[in-house]
């Protein structure tokens, strides 16, 4: 699927000729399929068509075969028949075979909807007791002869037809039934008459061989008809995969089209507001400084304070929608540089000192010493930390406590812990407060209104730095929020090496500092 562009969503264009036809296609094929598969008589018309295709595509592989035998018998009867005989056999056995052949072929082109599977099967039955006919046609003139060895050459040729009728004929029952008949017919016909009891196990051997041979091709014609049963539900099977991919990919397309406008109409309400807006809090800032001259009236100076924190509360409001919208998208860039998160935890720790002190909360940072330095983004690693403190401060109580703790991870990363004492969070919130928006009850009742995006943006940045981001909570006990940064992202600094000349003969290397560092 082509990439989205603004010039697509401007001009309100869909789907691609191309993408509505292939799917009108596909749609088409899986009705078709689904009829297959039902159980109405449309269902059962496709099955017997694609039996009927079956036994033509049998019959048009199999014709070499069925030469060379018919061949083959007729160069064995010379022995006891006359050539002009045999010649007149052959010359109808290859009569019928053409037709067979031409009526196959005809099948095998002529399109689904075209076909009525009962006036062809009527076809192939007439064909195939022709064909019986002319087999039967030499089993009678071999019993003509009354030696024993014609007898036995009768049985051989009988089971030879009647297994390549059942074998070749099996998807059409019928057909068999109309091969199979002539020739046994005959040979019960006309072998009794030659010595009276005598034959009569010959001719119990022929009866039993075409019933065994009737059986097999029942159990081949219901190998087939599961054959086709499975291809066709591999067939919808396919056809759904194929369908379902798309409409993924069709709702992948509004996503994108969705988030495009989204990127857009954010982009373009940021300009339009701060352009206002910085003129409100530019103004009101005057206006409660009284940097022009007192008041007349006192209350407008509450008002001016007012509107100055209503205007910075929604440039924040907005600040935060852009970048947890960058964030989602996948388009916000990172500076990544050496830094160190000890330090960064130390400037956003005194930057909102003030705060905690006017609310009486208690800040106490547990930093491990000579921490190494991480390949991060500082600005990045700065609002995770700003976010989480500001959290923690919003949400504890007077009197409450923040830890703060900044370490090695076992597995060689950087770990940063910010726990409170506030009133904690329900185990079945902690999904609602990590979404967009989001806000507990109790947070709720205890704390200040938010705009809900502070963990969400921490959780997406954590996670654009390889991170992982964990929060524990136990209501009236408080909550944890865990950040670790991945090993790859701590630079080891091994210490310097000794640089006196004995050193340098010992390890040419010695001298130089050596460090890791894992982008």
């Amino acid at each position: 699927m082509g990439e989205v562009t603004a010039e697509m969503i401007q001009k309100g264009r869909g789907l691609e000729p191309a993408t509505a036809q292939a799917r009108r296609k596909r749609a088409v094929e899986i009705q078709q399929t689904r009829e297959k598969l039902a159980s109405d008589g449309a269902g059962r018309r496709i099955f017997d068509v694609e039996l009927l295709r079956l036994y033509a595509q049998s019959h048009c592989g199999a014709w070499p075969v069925i030469t060379l035998l018919a061949a083959s018998v007729g160069g064995l009867s010379l022995m006891w028949l006359q050539i002009t005989d045999v010649m007149g056999w052959m010359a109808l056995i290859g009569a019928g075979l053409w037709m067979q052949q031409f009526v196959c072929a005809r099948l095998l082109t002529m399109p689904e909807p075209d076909i009525a599977p009962r006036a062809w099967r009527h076809k192939l039955m007439a064909i195939e007791a022709l064909r019986g006919c002319v087999w039967g046609l030499i089993v009678i003139l071999l019993l003509l002869d009354p030696s024993n060895i014609t007898r036995t050459f009768v049985l051989f040729v009988l089971l030879l037809v009647a297994a390549m009728t059942a074998m070749v004929s099996a998807p059409v029952p019928s057909a068999v039934y109309a091969g199979l008949a002539p020739v046994t017919l005959a040979t019960l016909a006309f072998l009794p008459l030659q010595d009276g009891l005598q034959n009569l196990p010959v001719t119990l051997m022929a009866g039993g061989a075409q019933l065994y041979f009737i059986i097999l091709a029942r159990r081949l014609y219901s190998t087939s008809l599961a054959t086709i049963s499975l291809s066709m539900e591999k067939e919808a099977l396919i056809a759904e995969l194929e369908q379902a991919k798309l409409n993924s990919d069709e709702a992948r397309r509004r996503a994108e089209e969705a988030n495009l406008a989204k990127s857009r109409f954010l982009a373009t309400m940021s300009h339009e507001l701060r352009t206002p807006l910085n003129a409100i809090l530019g103004f009101s800032e005057i206006m409660k400084t009284e940097m022009l001259g007192q008041h007349k009236v006192p209350v407008y100076r509450e008002y001016s304070n007012d509107i100055h924190g209503s205007g910075q509360h929604l440039l924040m409001l907005i600040n935060e929608i852009l970048d947890l919208s960058r964030v989602e998208a996948g388009r916000y860039e990172l500076k990544e540089e050496t830094m160190s998160v000890p330090h960064v935890v130390d400037d956003c720790s005194h930057l909102l000192s003030l705060r905690a002190k006017n609310r009486g909360i208690t800040v106490v940072s547990n930093i491990q010493p000579d921490m190494p330095r991480v390949w991060a983004d500082e600005r990045a690693m700065r609002q995770i930390t700003l976010n989480l403190l500001t959290n923690a401060i919003k949400f504890t109580p007077p009197d409450g406590t923040i830890t703060i703790k900044v370490g090695l991870t076992a597995a060689g990363g950087q770990y940063l812990s910010i726990r409170d004492t506030g009133p904690g969070i329900p185990e079945a919130e902690i999904p609602v407060i990590m979404s967009s928006f989001g806000r507990g009850s109790l947070a709720q009742k205890n704390a200040e209104e938010g705009t809900g995006l502070g963990l969400p943006i921490v959780k997406g940045l954590v996670e654009l730095l390889g991170g992982t981001f964990t929060l524990k909570s136990e209501v009236r006990i408080g909550t944890e929020v865990v950040v670790v940064l991945p090993p790859e992202r701590v630079i080891d600094a091994l210490p310097m090496m000794n640089t006196s000349s004995d050193a340098d003969k010992k390890d040419p290397g010695a001298g130089h500092q050596r460090t890791r560092t894992a982008a």
